[in-house]
């Protein structure tokens, strides 16, 4: 007679190998969504649906692969700070339009919205090491643009995006002056225990009490737990406590870790946030926040003249609701002019 205990190891060896045959034959999948159930990989709208100013950026990551991106400004000679954005794990770019363009209304930036390799209209298989080849592609791009400021370049994550953001800004803190993280996790160790309870038990990062057995088995870990450790440059963490998929403690997490090297560290909560409708649900407060966070940490460049003056340039929104006021100081003079956009 099979005994209790035999049946109860032969249980957990079942779990365990039911786990490494998930993990390998559906990890890419589970992480990586490209194409939303019902839709297709192309582009649904472009940026001229909704009346922006864009570009169509063809670039090269360093291994070859052929990546897409939109550049979208705020007006043609715009050099407020530019967000390089970087989406969730399912879906396009095209699906962020709508959020980008309040954005732009809000914070009168610049937005670049890269789409991962196997995204969009970009070529190529996603994977951690290829899409970071992919982020560093676009920031290059950026860093080497004369249509910008390139002091005021800052990173904006949010799920799968923090986690790609926060390693492009550890590795280049001369090229990105301040990072924001919205809604992400620690890793997707530790995501796999979320998802799949069983599973916690064989696989977490560096904060799981598991045995961690199967972790090897993960190709895409994405220890953003461990990266935020060792940022320099200012971090906003925006937080949603309803997030439904991302508990909320791996950012509380993720904070505490930046925030013990870092003092340039802020914590913001939205009590309503959801994890894809936190900037919605965060109304003015949402936007107030990351406007202050950018005037302090990617502020306004002061320009000097060949006569030694020096010029601020400052954004406002027009009081007629046409569009933007764009106003300089110069030697204690104001000027200011309209600016409506026709794209």
């Amino acid at each position: 007679m099979v005994s209790y205990v035999n049946i109860l190891l032969y249980g957990v060896g079942g779990l365990v190998v039911a786990g490494m045959a998930l993990l390998v034959a559906f990890q890419e999948k589970l992480v990586y969504v490209p194409v939303l159930p019902g839709l297709t990989k192309s582009y649904a709208i472009n940026p001229s649906r909704l009346r922006l100013t864009y570009e169509d950026i063809w670039l090269r990551s360093s291994d070859g692969v052929r990546l897409h991106a939109w550049f979208i400004k705020l007006f043609p000679d715009c050099r407020g700070p530019t967000i390089l954005f970087f989406q969730e794990n399912a879906g396009n770019i095209a699906h962020r339009l709508e959020m980008v363009r309040i954005m732009l209304q809000q914070l009168h930036c610049n937005v670049f919205m890269l789409s991962y390799r196997g995204y969009g209209a970009s070529d190529g298989y996603p994977s951690q090491h290829g899409i970071i080849k992919d982020a560093q592609a676009a920031l290059d791009h950026l860093s080497q643009r004369s249509d910008i400021d390139t002091s005021r370049i800052v990173v904006f994550g949010r799920s799968l995006g923090g986690a790609v953001g926060a390693v492009l800004t550890k590795n280049n803190p001369d090229k990105i002056a301040a990072l924001i993280l919205e809604n992400t996790f620690t890793s997707i160790l530790d995501m796999a225990g979320v998802l799949f309870p069983f599973l916690k038990w064989f696989i977490g990062g560096s904060s799981s009490n598991g045995p961690k057995v199967l972790n090897f088995l993960v190709r895409s870990p994405w220890m953003t737990i461990d990266v935020v450790g060792q940022i320099k440059q200012p971090i906003l963490f925006l937080s949603g406590l309803q997030d439904e998929m991302v508990p909320p403690s791996h950012m509380q997490m993720l904070y505490a870790k930046a925030a013990a090297r870092n003092n340039q560290c802020l914590f913001v909560e939205f009590p309503t946030g959801m994890h894809m409708d936190t900037w919605l649900a965060g109304g003015d407060h949402y936007w107030r926040t990351i406007q202050q966070f950018l005037e302090q940490h990617a502020p306004v460049r002061k320009e000097r003249n060949a006569n030694g003056t020096r010029s601020i340039f400052t954004l406002s929104k027009a009081k007629n609701g046409e569009g933007i006021l764009v106003s300089w100081e110069r030697r204690g003079l104001r000027s200011t002019r309209p600016f409506t956009n026709t794209a």
